[in-house]
């Protein structure tokens, strides 16, 4: 029999996003912040020469930077004030994760509820200043070591160029919050995808043009387009997919009533950790060919310059690091971000139990062992999907944005965010449910 949120679920129809005056305006309110942030990637940064660095940035396309000017939808290319994005953000928010498994205080915090995870917000925003401010330094002592880059160089330029892209960085993650709570969902993800979303177009008009001078065969062109779209079926059927572990909770009496035991499902994602481990994969590797852009060629000894040579985009070396690295990730971001023992013991304060499993450590050594194996499959999947266009774009020469770790995340917030707008139906028709039944209640009373 459909639960009660399914067949909810199955009666939404247009009709009832015509009365979804709620979900309108959180729609129109998620809409105007995107565009806030679009038009602030085409704000440059004061005191730059626009011609130097257009012609700088081509020569650095393929490194570090090409990926983070991915993920700003365009901003490190014109060197605007978002160029920094909500990467610090989300930097800032992984170390902090990590810092609560191993660091007592924070673990107890984060036991604590609404109240700790105020504060480890707090914490993840002064982590965001500090990560945002060195690397906009970083930037700005960057840009004055070019050759023509900066017009007056000098602490005047450092200091104003910090405060821009640390203020720029801030105002992101400020405007992810308040798409979070006042619009649909998800705003830190929804920015990242809204700026990967605004470069699909432009890549794909370039594979076009490729196919049109002759650069990429027609036969390719349409492998290229058979494989995306293979591609993102499998991120669709994969982020989708859960294991299912049956719990149970047993018969209760309340007063002189007996009530029957109940049971549910504790849902494990197949692939728990996201689009994390591709990130931070990418950007390992590919930080040598960018410091080796920067440096003089004569000046690195040979043995450096053979490295960089290997772990170049499309590399054997780099294919199977960029494998490895994946898994590794895949493994150790599920590690932190879900607690088989804090599960356990939830369940086991509330009377529930996994039947033929003892409450407690062996539940939680089951959840362990069940939640490792379905990672296996998450971490192999996210390889998969990750090297097969990664294939592509090195051998083809097709934008990067059309690459595995973009496609994974445009689907992956797509689905999450089509989920959040579900579920907003489901609550407001839900709520309908409830006033019709209190007013049919009241005339009965009558």
């Amino acid at each position: 029999m459909a639960s009660a949120a399914e067949q909810l679920a199955s009666n939404l129809n247009f009709s009832t996003f015509a009365k979804a005056e709620d979900l309108k305006k959180r729609l129109w309110f998620t809409l105007a912040a995107l565009l806030v942030y679009r038009l602030g990637t085409h704000i440059p940064l004061p005191g730059l020469n626009p011609e130097a660095y257009a012609q700088a940035f081509r020569g650095q396309a393929g490194g570090i930077l090409g990926l983070f000017n991915m993920f700003s939808g365009g901003a490190v290319e014109r060197m605007a004030i978002f160029a920094l994005g909500i990467m610090p953000y989300i930097s800032a928010s992984i170390i902090v994760q990590l810092m609560t498994s191993v660091v007592p205080a924070l673990e107890n915090l984060k036991k604590e509820g609404e109240q700790g995870r105020k504060i480890i917000n707090q914490y993840t925003r002064y982590g965001t200043v500090i990560l945002g401010a060195l690397q906009a330094y970083g930037i700005a002592a960057g840009l004055e070591s070019g050759q023509g880059l900066v017009v007056d160089p000098g602490w005047f330029f450092r200091v104003s160029t910090v405060l821009t892209l640390l203020g720029g960085t801030m105002f992101l993650m400020w405007l992810g919050e308040q798409i979070t709570s006042r619009g649909i969902g998800n705003g830190i993800s929804l920015i990242i995808f809204a700026g990967i979303a605004a470069g699909l177009p432009t890549a794909l008009a370039g594979t076009l043009e490729l196919g049109r001078t002759g650069a990429l065969s027609t036969p390719l062109i349409l492998l290229v387009i058979i494989v995306a779209i293979a591609v993102i079926a499998i991120i669709v059927f994969v982020e989708r997919a859960q294991r299912r572990l049956l719990i149970q909770y047993p018969k209760r009496q309340v007063g002189n009533r007996m009530f029957q035991g109940d049971t549910s499902h504790l849902p494990l994602k197949l692939n728990t950790s996201g689009v994390i481990p591709a990130i931070f994969a990418s950007s390992l590797l590919l930080l040598p060919a960018t410091i080796a852009g920067f440096a003089s060629t004569t000046a690195m000894p040979s043995w450096a310059t053979s490295i960089v040579a290997a772990l170049g985009h499309g590399q054997p070396l780099y294919m199977v690091l960029y494998a490895a690295l994946i898994a590794f990730f895949a493994f150790f971001y599920t590690a932190i971000v879900f607690n088989p023992k804090d599960t356990a013991d939830n369940l086991k304060k509330h009377g529930g139990f996994i039947p033929g499993i003892r409450p407690g450590d062996r539940t939680a050594e089951y959840i362990d062992y069940v939640l490792t194996r379905i990672t296996v499959i998450g971490a192999l999947y996210l390889v998969f999907v990750c090297i097969l266009p990664e294939i592509l774009v090195s051998q083809t020469g097709i934008p990067l944005a059309l690459g595995g770790t973009s496609l994974l995340i445009v689907v992956s917030v797509t689905l999450d965010t089509v989920a959040q707008i579900q579920g907003h139906l489901i609550a407001q028709q839900y709520e309908g449910l409830i006033k019709k039944s209190k007013l049919r209640g009241g005339k009965r009373g009558r």
